[in-house]
């Protein structure tokens, strides 16, 4: 396992699991257990997925000691005010079964996330929640949030993979102390990723699945990754991948197939502001 370490001296595994759309809670147990047992030590969920509650079963299950357990979840629009943030923070601690969080991100760059923004600051400096950032932030919200406030998001969680990459905004993040992580790292599957010749070239000369060479990939580049499976084989698969290294060559084949345009949807759209910020998740 590698980490990087956050602007806040906090280190995080540089791999983990993601639990989007697993919905099912039993399937969620399960999955869980098997990233924790196949060697996994991130675990990325949000209220908004509704398995928080799943995922905390699992750890308590799990035999893993909760410090060596990385944990993120995320605040939801319909939550990002002052107040509303500090409830809902309770409400995912109560859901997971936790006293701390890892990570906690504004899910969304929607809503009054200066007032929620201030709400973590505090639970950071109280340690309840032992690093804060964002999600889905492009680059004018994400500076001008770090411009106007004390403190600077730990990380911010963006779509990034093959088709996607994101290399510019990595480097302005890194500039301003920011980590750069990857939901969708595999892209979902789209754009045939999964049969894609280079891609697949470049794992026969490895041994290795696309999935893997994509994950390594983003690893190398130090982009956190979060890919999700509920297959123990599969999810055991994306995690071995530190026991090979990509050529110089073999990025840049993957840097080409770059198409500098999001696989699923733009924030910045006005018709997704409206549907995001619409989205309740409890009464």
């Amino acid at each position: 396992m590698e980490f990087v370490t956050l602007n806040n001296g906090v280190e995080m595994p540089l791999l983990g699991f993601g639990v989007y759309q697993v919905n099912d809670a039993d399937e969620c147990v399960r999955s869980t257990g098997a990233a924790l047992a196949a060697g996994y030590r991130l675990l990325d969920t949000a209220s908004a997925y509704g398995n928080e509650a799943a995922v905390g079963q699992a750890i308590r299950e799990s035999g893993v000691p909760r410090d060596e357990i990385f944990v993120t979840t995320k605040l939801w629009v319909q939550d990002a005010s002052e107040a509303a943030a500090l409830t809902a923070f309770e409400t995912s601690l109560q859901k997971l079964g936790l006293d701390y969080l890892d990570l906690y991100l504004i899910h969304q760059p929607y809503g009054d996330y200066y007032g929620a923004w201030r709400t973590m600051e505090k639970l950071n400096r109280e340690g309840r929640a032992r690093a804060i950032g964002v999600s889905n932030f492009y680059p004018d919200r994400l500076l001008d949030l770090t411009l106007h406030n004390e403190i600077v998001p730990a990380v911010n969680q963006i779509e990034v993979h093959p088709f996607f990459q994101r290399a510019d905004y990595q480097q302005l993040m890194s500039e301003r102390g920011v980590r750069i992580e990857a939901w969708g790292p595999l892209a979902e599957g789209r754009n045939n990723l999964f049969s894609n010749p280079e891609l697949v070239g470049i794992g026969q000369s490895h041994g290795k699945s696309v999935a893997q060479v994509v994950l390594r990939w983003l690893t190398q580049r130090g982009v956190i990754a979060i890919p999700k499976s509920v297959r123990a084989e599969r999810i055991a698969e994306n995690f071995d991948v530190f026991d090979f290294t990509l050529s110089e060559d073999e990025l840049a084949t993957v840097a080409a197939l770059d198409t500098g345009a999001s696989l699923f949807f733009d924030h910045r759209d006005p018709t997704m502001t409206l549907r995001l910020s619409g989205s309740r998740i409890h009464d």
